[in-house]
């Protein structure tokens, strides 16, 4: 068989790895069964589905024809970095860096952070619209994570709450 598609027939290969690797580590965990399920018994379920659903394009990129072959186009280095360097910042403004004296700055600045660095990703850069939109994200994750679930997180920089 020829690969008709690329683009489909690699991104088949990665969810079927990914899902692979899910579903071979979360044998670490109990597994349980579908009446008493363990901790290990989601991450393998999920794992399963996403390497079948990874099966299933790349056997649909070896026989769905497509006009030009749909090549795999070049790496989008900007956005990677842009929505990797995003998280990273989320990371380390949620729990501080004690290493070189960067305490945590909380939830809100965090989330902030967060949708102002990712947003940088796409073509088109609004600060009004990214800044809406990271109010809505800090309150909803208020509402969300403090409010209902009453989670420990620290929302605001300690020399502004403490």
């Amino acid at each position: 068989m020829r690969i008709k598609s690329q683009a489909d027939f690699f991104s088949g290969v990665m969810f079927t790895t990914v899902g692979g690797a899910f579903a071979i580590g979360a044998t670490t965990y109990t597994i349980g069964d579908g009446a008493r399920m363990g901790p290990g018994y989601f991450p393998l379920m999920l794992g399963i589905l996403l390497a079948v659903l990874g099966a299933i394009i790349m056997f649909q990129a070896m026989v769905v024809e497509t006009t030009d072959g749909d090549p795999i186009g070049k790496w989008a280095w900007k956005p990677l970095a842009f929505v990797l360097g995003a998280n990273l910042a989320f990371g380390v403004l949620l729990g501080g860096l004690p290493s070189i004296g960067l305490p945590a700055m909380g939830m809100i600045i965090a989330i902030y952070a967060l949708t102002i660095i990712s947003s940088m990703a796409g073509e088109h850069f609004r600060l009004r619209d990214v800044l809406i939109l990271a109010t809505i994200l800090a309150a909803g994750s208020y509402v969300a994570f403090i409010w209902a679930l009453k989670l420990q997180i620290q929302v605001w920089p300690t020399f502004i709450a403490g």
